[in-house]
């Protein structure tokens, strides 16, 4: 019989899960995506993605690390620190080398690529380290999200060594709006939560309904930009993009009502992912 307190085996599952595995597999696919459709080779988008996920867990098990304390505050049991499956020490030196791997990895690609991927590593880390607690909470995800797409853009085969800018304006508008989006939708949940351990960052200051239609805007905002941005008319997979963000923008919209908070994020990505998609499926030129 296991003696009350001890802490289980650490399992597979339990380091997966402190990655935050959604959103860090979401962000990961779309690197990967947009790799491709900026013309890279499947080696060198595979290295993209590795540099990317390497990123993601990161930022993943920093998170649950540094917030170890304020979960078990608020009885976070969907947690695997507050669960008892994974120490936070453990957590620390993972986030520590995962980091390290992705500094390795984007530099691989090249310093101007490698400078920008680090942009969103950098600033999911500055996000868990304090800045969620500002009013300029939705800045790192601003930041990183438009950083994003830029990286990706330089790392492909046509984009100058030096080119910071080899992305088109709409691509990296559109990201960090997703970002802005992806924020407003992602702390809906636990607004309450946060608030009981004195965190306030900007949606806790607007509020769950006004958050929630901001997020709203922002969203649809963003799927314009994706479709009316591109150079020519906008495509057949454009217009099915935009389709598909009414019903993800009605989600988002409904983000400060208690029955759909948990919903919101989800859809943010999914249509995140799925508009990737049909920008490759409608060959918008990404370079």
């Amino acid at each position: 019989m296991r003696a009350h307190g001890a802490r289980r085996r650490v399992t597979p599952r339990a380091l997966a899960l402190a990655t935050h595995p959604g959103p860090a597999l979401a962000v990961t696919v779309v690197a990967g995506l947009l790799a491709l459709a900026a013309g890279a080779s499947w080696g060198r988008a595979a290295l993209v993605t590795a540099a990317v996920l390497a990123g993601q867990a990161s930022i993943g098990w920093s998170n649950d690390w540094l917030d170890a304390d304020r979960d078990r505050a608020v009885a976070r049991t969907d947690k695997p620190v507050v669960q008892g499956a994974v120490d936070p020490a453990l957590l620390r030196s993972l986030a520590l080398g995962s980091a390290v791997a992705a500094a390795v990895l984007s530099l691989l690609l090249g310093v101007v690529p490698g400078v920008l991927l680090l942009v969103l590593v950098a600033s999911g880390w500055a996000y868990n380290a304090g800045l969620k607690r500002t009013a300029v909470s939705v800045l790192p995800y601003v930041t990183g999200f438009g950083a994003l797409p830029a990286g990706v853009v330089a790392a492909a085969p046509g984009a100058s060594g030096s080119d910071w800018l080899a992305a088109p304006w709409w691509l990296v508008v559109a990201g960090a709006a997703l970002g802005a989006a992806a924020h407003l939708a992602n702390v809906a949940p636990d607004l309450e939560d946060d608030l009981a351990t004195g965190v306030r960052g900007l949606p806790h200051r607007l509020g769950a309904r006004v958050s929630a239609a901001t997020g709203a805007v922002v969203l649809g905002g963003a799927s314009l930009v994706l479709v009316l941005g591109p150079e020519g008319p906008p495509t057949a997979a454009g217009w099915a993009g935009l389709g598909l963000a009414v019903p993800a923008v009605a989600v988002a919209a409904l983000a400060g009502t208690p029955g759909f908070r948990r919903l919101a994020f989800p859809a943010v990505m999914l249509l995140t992912v799925l508009d990737v998609v049909l920008l490759l499926a409608g060959g918008a030129a990404v370079t």
